[in-house]
This record gives C-alpha cells, structure tokens and sequence, in this order.
C-alpha cells in the first residue's frame, strides 16, 4: 500500500519488477499530510525488496502528534489463526537542516517497542521487516512514536503485508512436471503456469486437471483450447502418460498430427479441430477411435488423407483432395527428386559466389554462410534472411563499432568467439552514454562464425535480469562482433581471486547473493528457456555496480530439443568444470551446468581454484578435497581463510551440502536448478539471521535491515 498518493492506476510491472500491486492506502486521518519529492529514489546497495522509486516518492506524516498509527489488523486469535509478516518502507523525503532530527521507533500494540530509535536517509529506500511471523492476537495495531531526540514528527512512505500459504509435502510427478514445463516453454503458455503444476490444489495450473488418489499427484487432462498457440504439436504431450483429455482446438497448430500421442494409454479424448494441422491421421488413432476407447475430433479434411496420397492442409485440402489422381511411383520420385536438385544447386552457386569470409571460402555446411552487410537487406533482392538475430535489436556497422570502442584502444579480455573490448554507445534518446563490452572477431572462420550464430540466436531470445544482455551486433562484409550490457565489477572470478586492486574480499552474504542470483539465471536458462550454458564458471559469472550476478558467454549454448542432448564433440567446457559423466557419455544435459555450478558454489566456499596442486606433481579436484574434510566433519578448515570467520556455520553447511549434491558422479542424483535456488535462499535467511544478530543496530530479535532475496519463504504475492 501506498500513503500519500491518491492514485488512479496501480502500480505494477514494468515499474514493479515483481509485479507487486501497488495501491493506495485511503484510511488517511484528517490531522496528517502529504509529503512528496519529484526527486529519484536511490537504491540502497542490499536492496532486495526493490520498490518502485514512485512508491517511495510520497508519504504521509502527522501534523502536531509525535505518535501516528498507520496499520491496524483485526482477526480471530487462536492456532489457526493466520501469519502476517510486514514490511515498512521509510525514505526521507525532505532535505533536514543541521538543527532538525527526525528519529523514531516502531511499536507494536502501543506498547511494545518492535525496533529501536532509527532515521530514515535522504532519498534512498530503506526499509524494516519481520523475520519471525506475528500471529495468535485479536489485534495487530503498529504504530510509530517520536524519541526524545526528535524534533521532527515520524512518517511513513508504503508497507506490505503478506500472509503465508501452508502448502502439503504433495507434488506433481517428476515426468508429468517435465513435460507440460517443456509444453508451456514451446508455447510461451501465458496463464498462471507458475510453482508446481498440481499443488495446492486451489491453484492448480489453470487449464490443468489433476488426480489426487496417489502420490505423487498425475495431470489427467490439459484444456489450451484458444490460447493462440502456434507452430507443431508438441511431442512432449506423449510424455503425460496418465493423460484422459487433450482440448487443443481453436489454435493455429500446423504440421502432421505427432504418432506418439497414440502410445498415451490412458487418452480418452482428444480434440483438435479448428487448426491448420496437415495429414494424415495416424492409423494407431483411428483404430482407438474404431473400438470406441478414444473420442477423436480432428477437421474433417484430415479423415480424407492417406498416408501416400495426401497433399493437403487445413486452407488448401477441401479444394485439392477431389482432384488427387494416382501417379505412377517413377514419376513421384523423379518430381520429388529434380527440385531437390535444383535447390542445392542453387544453395551451393550462392555460398561459392558470395560467402567469402575473411579470404577464405566456407566449408560445405550452409550454417557456415555469412551474407555480406547491407544498411537494408530488406531492399536486396536474394539475401539470406538471419533469423537468428530480431529486429529489435540494433544493428551496428563496423565503423560503428570502432567509434564506439575509441578505435579498439581499451582491451578488456578475450575468449573463444574474439578479443573483448570496453567501449561507449551514444544513446540519441536520452542524450547520454552507456558503458558497453564489444566482442569482436577480427579474423572469422567457420567455427568462429558458429559460435557467433551460438551465442546470437541464444541471447536474443533469453531475457532476464540474471542474464547479460545483448545490445546489438555487427556483421559488415567479414567483420562480426557483439555488443552486450557492461558489468563494471568484473567477474566472481575477479573477486574470488583477488586478480586486480580494485578487487575487494566478499564476506559471506554478499557471496550468497551472488551465488543465488547466478542460479536464478541457470534456472531460467534450464526452465524457461531448455538452454544448456555447457560452460558454467566463476569467471562467467559477471557483477554490475552493486554486485548484481549475471551469467554471461552463451557462446556455447545449444537449445535443447524433446530428448535431445548436446554433443561434446563440439565443445568440452573448462577442465574442472566439466561434468565427468559428460566425459564418458559425450553427451550434455542440464545436470551438466548442475555440476559446474556445484564447482563454484565450492569455489565460493573455500576460496580455492577447482583444480588443486597436491604433492609433487599430483593434482586433486577440488571435490575431492573438499569431500576429505567433510569425512572428519569439520568444514571450518576449508573455508576461506578471507571470510575471517564471519559467517554462520549452518549456512555455510547447507551450500557445501548443496554443492556436494549438485556435483554428484550420477547425473541423475544432482538435484535441479530450481532446488538450488531454494536452498540458497534457505541459507541467506540463515546468514541473515546470523548478521542481524551480531548487529548493535536494533536490539529486537525479530527485525532487520539486511536484505534478502525478494523471494523467500514468505510468498511474495501480486497484492500489497
């Protein structure tokens, strides 16, 4: 809620990350008053609530009273009476002169003192919550009294309340979990597809039936009638084998109808009319539908195909169907045949004549084609398309980039793709500059365009705010290079090492938040996105000005496709990094990426390097290291020796647990991402608590300054 701001619209996402609602608090007594600064809120540094600079932009104090209750609760005492937790936010609003202090403390039913004496700073968001839920009172009244000290009365900008849902031990099955989260990422599903697709019950996916007789709990239906979805039926449909239903009508699906939806043995209905599907139906279908175990709605035009005479789709079949004639078989094959001809022909006269690169003629697989740069290839007749890059991005000539870069003067690193420079990118709107890192190749070959084509179709496609994001690129005649966001502060690898001055020692919690906030990004890469990074590590894993964790280098990211895996003869990632059972499988998965992270999550615990020096010229793993201490069951004397013993023990044993999980030797006893950063959250409400404790700020056990993740084990609703 917010106090002070008589507002018209709620405010919500774009200018709430969270997408919190925003509305205003209309129970203002008639002896207080607005105060308000059109001036931007600065973001205090361990800000992790995040609102909304206009939410912090107003307040409300009282006119002569010392004393101002602003919140007042009223609910049934007793067990089952809900939770709250709160959270107050207080940014100065006024410029105070030498002489003025505004000072005040916070209590809880008039008379028990909740947080100690606190002033508010000038213009930056600050805030004070619970930790320990209030619950078991008749009445929650909070109220703010001036101290002493004080000449000003106390004010108050925006508070939240949030009660807590009590969910059972009961989930989705793993397979049928996998399944409709492959559905919703191939179709961009844009409903309440979010948490866990079947628990609780009361907010189950919307669209989404369930059964609850055994555990863990089984998807029976998926009605996506009208939901605009467009391009193939998924296969991963075939994967939900206690499905009864699928309503997949009113769409645009195109393509044949998947064989594999005929293996479900369970499907009693399946309904897909009004698509622009093409045939034929798969005979395994029809005869279920013969024997009355299916009830299949498909177009009628479909029932008119066959496997070997059928032309047709959803627009052209009614109109071509009846005038289909037998063809002799030589002939089928020599029609099919010439154009196929003809097209590589074609494809191989225009990759010898204009796909030089560098000097250099391509090798014989098309992906290697670069087209020369055009300001407008939409006004070339015969250019290649590149959908590979969006239009939305912006697209820079190679003089661009040199004016940006200072002439290539300032190199900042290099990698596989080319040599990385820093560089300034004029910003015509908003008339100032912006910091940016330019990746450029300078001498291209086949493999360097591939990556290229790599890291562009993944990064434009991926958005998060733990991932770095791509500005722009460049391809102009055999120049190629990529423009990203700057992170000022290097990398984890930086901090960790200690490799410039500029370079401080991390203490536990900031290592915490970066740790988390760089899974965050894994998981949405993972969940949202099917990508394997394949070369997750400290030094891609990039900070901002407040130490913000981005995951960078998607160079070598390959999409996952249904079962697919990723093959390692393309790539094998950094050495002690890399997955071992990859090394004897050749194949990458998700639960590679869970490995390497592991490795870092032990880098960030230890201080060390993944690869050790042992005697002589032995060399150990680092997990093999860290494993032989947690034998004798004393983690102390592997942590870094930086940390100066200025951390909480058990929070500390839950990421080496964690880690110790994720770098398993089977792939299949790693946990996922998305546990991961659960338990990382686990261990920074731990490290919280902990630092709160030793703090002299406040004396309350149930209060703190110290942030944490926007996302705990509160719920973090739309509503506020």
């Amino acid at each position: 809620m917010i106090l002070g701001f008589d507002l018209v619209h709620c405010i919500r996402f774009p200018d709430d990350p969270y997408d919190r609602i925003w509305a205003s608090y209309t129970e203002i007594p008639s002896d207080w008053t607005t105060i308000s600064t059109n001036a931007t809120i600065q973001d205090n540094q361990n800000d992790r609530f995040n609102a909304p600079s206009t939410v912090l932009q107003t307040a409300v104090t009282p006119i002569r009273s010392p004393t101002m209750t602003f919140l007042q609760l009223d609910r049934e005492s007793g067990p089952t009476a809900p939770q709250y937790y709160v959270v107050f936010y207080f940014t100065e609003l006024q410029s105070l002169n030498t002489n003025a202090v505004r000072e005040f403390s916070i209590y809880f039913d008039g008379s028990y003192q909740w947080h100690a004496p606190y002033r508010p700073a000038y213009l930056i968001s600050d805030y004070i919550y619970s930790i320990s839920p209030w619950y078991g009172y008749a009445h929650y009244i909070f109220s703010l009294n001036a101290t002493a000290n004080s000449t000003l009365p106390p004010f108050i900008n925006a508070f939240e309340v949030y009660t807590p849902m009590f969910l059972s031990n009961a989930v989705t099955d793993v397979s049928d979990a996998d399944a409709i989260m492959a559905v919703k990422a191939q179709y961009q599903v844009k409903r309440n597809w979010m948490g866990d697709p079947c628990n609780p019950t009361e907010y189950a996916w919307d669209g989404l039936n369930c059964s609850y007789t055994a555990s863990p709990s089984r998807i029976t239906s998926v009605n996506l009638s009208s939901s605009r979805l467009a391009g193939r039926i998924s296969d991963s449909f075939s994967m939900l084998q206690a499905m009864e239903s699928i309503d997949l009508s009113n769409n645009n699906l195109t393509g044949g109808i998947p064989y594999s939806l005929a293996n479900i043995s369970s499907l009693q209905v399946l309904n897909l009319t009004n698509n622009n599907l093409s045939g034929p139906v798969p005979d395994a279908l029809l005869k279920k539908a013969d024997a009355g175990l299916l009830i299949l709605r498909v177009d009628d035009y479909l029932l008119l195909c066959n496997a070997s005479t059928c032309p047709c789709n959803g627009s052209s079949c009614q109109n071509t169907i009846s005038t289909v004639k037998k063809i002799p078989k030589p002939v089928i094959v020599i029609l099919a045949v010439i154009p196929a001809i003809l097209l590589a022909v074609l494809v191989l006269t225009l990759a010898i004549t204009r796909g030089t690169m560098c000097g250099k003629l391509p090798d014989s697989h098309h992906d290697s084609f670069v087209p020369p740069y055009v300001e407008n290839p939409s006004e070339t007749p015969g250019e290649p398309e590149e959908p590979w890059i969006p239009r939305t991005k912006r697209r820079f000539t190679y003089m661009e980039l040199n004016n940006v870069t200072n002439n290539f003067s300032r190199v900042i690193g290099s990698g596989g793709f080319g040599v990385v420079y820093h560089g300034y990118l004029e910003n015509e709107t908003e008339k100032n500059v912006t910091e940016v890192t330019v990746k450029v190749c300078h001498e291209i070959s086949s493999q360097g365009t591939k990556q290229l084509h790599a890291e562009a179709e993944s990064l434009t496609h991926v958005f998060h705010k733990n991932l770095v994001s791509l500005v722009g690129y460049c391809m102009d005649g055999d120049k190629l290079g990529l423009v990203y966001e700057y992170m000022p502060q290097g990398s984890l690898h930086d901090h960790l090492r200690g490799t410039s001055g500029v370079f401080r020692a991390l203490n536990w919690g900031e290592r915490l938040r970066i740790a988390l906030e760089a899974a965050q990004g894994l998981d949405y890469m993972h969940t949202g996105c099917q990508i394997v990074h394949r070369d997750v590590k400290t030094s891609n894993i990039l900070l901002g000005q407040n130490l913000e964790a981005k995951i960078a280098d998607f160079g070598l990211a390959k999409m996952i496709g249904g079962n697919e895996h990723v093959s390692l003869m393309s790539v094998c990632g950094t050495p002690g990094y890399i997955d071992p059972e990859s090394l004897r499988t050749l194949r990458l998965t998700e639960k590679s990426d869970v490995y390497s992270f592991g490795v870092v999550l032990l880098e960030i615990i230890t201080g060390e390097l993944p690869i050790l020096q042992g005697q002589g010229e032995e060399i150990i793993h680092l997990v093999k290291h860290v494993s032989q201490f947690i034998a004798r069951g004393d983690i102390k004397e592997i942590v870094d020796s930086a940390l100066r013993g200025e951390y909480d023990l058990n929070s500390v044993w839950k990421v080496m647990d964690m880690a110790m999980r994720c770098t398993a030797e089977a792939a299949v006893e790693r946990p996922t991402m998305t546990e991961v950063v659960m338990q990382l959250k686990d261990s920074l409400i731990t490290e919280t608590t902990h630092a709160k404790s030793k703090s002299s700020y406040g004396d309350s056990s149930e209060t703190s300054q110290i942030s944490i993740s926007g996302t705990t084990t509160m719920s973090i609703g739309p509503s506020s």
